[in-house]
């Protein structure tokens, strides 16, 4: 029987969570399910993780080019017409393929299919709910509101819109995203919840908060030719943070991040919307206001 659908894990350094991973994926009640693991050359648990499947999945250890890499060399291995990816910390919920593949078969036209998704912790607990909405184009070039382990793509898209950009190691998923929506793909949201990605203080994203702002820009910049100003100012958040000013220091935070988004649309537009010069002056006259309260009292004295 061909498969109808290939589950790829990218996987490196990830053992202590990656066997809920992969359970989560074979525990699944599904025909035709084609599932592998791309690990990157663990030095961890990882392989032996693997290697006590035997041969229930295809896996493979060794160097490769980071994440984006490993998520293509699974693509261009794989045989189903339809392509998702679980990192091998994140985990389906039951029925999760069972409903993308019957989604995907009543609705031939779409393209790029995505669910409800949770965010869980090391042990599995529900932190939240990911803030996912209803596709909309010029919605998702201010936020991303597609989460990944959620969302499974037709073999054609890839055929069509190429592999992952090698180049980005953070924040790959959404530049995906963007280019299919700039390439006119249809994308479609399945309504119930599929998958939940876990936040833990080795998480990828997590530890890279900055690099994946840095990276969003770059390619925003590379598509589009500008930086949209709700990145321009998610950017000068991440950047003051970075620098160690917390947000319940509530007017040194304006401050800096209003002068922050000023130097951001500097650096990146070379110029500054009237949207980022109203809201920065906004941002930095609420703080410093704040802070001579503060400091002199109500009446300034």
């Amino acid at each position: 029987m061909d498969p109808r659908i290939s589950i790829i894990t990218p996987s490196f350094n990830q053992g202590k969570y990656i066997g809920r991973t992969i359970e989560s994926v074979l525990t699944q009640d599904v025909d035709g399910l084609e599932y592998m693991v791309i690990d990157g050359g663990s030095t961890d648990e990882t392989v032996d993780v693997l290697k006590g499947y035997g041969d229930r999945f295809f896996w493979l250890s060794e160097k490769d080019q980071g994440h984006s890499d490993a998520i293509n060399k699974g693509v261009l291995r794989s045989k189903a017409p339809i392509i998702g990816w679980l990192n091998s910390d994140d985990i389906y919920y039951p029925g999760t393929i069972k409903a993308v593949v019957e989604f995907f078969d009543q609705n031939p036209d779409v393209d790029v299919a995505y669910g409800n998704a949770n965010h869980i912790d090391e042990n599995d607990r529900f932190i939240n709910e990911y803030p996912t909405e209803d596709f909309n184009w010029e919605r998702l070039l201010d936020t991303c509101f597609i989460s990944q382990p959620a969302t499974f793509v037709r073999r054609r898209v890839f055929e069509k819109h190429g592999l992952l950009d090698l180049s980005l190691r953070q924040s790959m998923d959404y530049e995906f995203w963007i280019r299919l929506g700039k390439g006119g793909a249809k994308f479609a949201r399945i309504p119930r919840l599929l998958a939940a990605t876990r936040l833990h203080k080795d998480a990828f994203t997590v530890a890279a908060t900055m690099k994946c702002h840095y990276n969003i820009n770059v390619f925003m910049l590379r598509h589009f030719g500008r930086v949209p100003d709700n990145w321009v100012f998610n950017y000068a958040h991440a950047w003051t943070e970075k620098k160690g000013i917390r947000r319940e220091q509530r007017y040194k935070f304006a401050v800096v991040v209003g002068l922050a988004s000023v130097a951001t649309s500097l650096r990146w537009n070379k110029r500054i919307s009237r949207r980022v010069f109203t809201t920065a002056a906004k941002w930095t006259s609420a703080g410093v206001k704040g802070a001579i309260k503060r400091t002199f009292g109500k009446n300034g004295q």
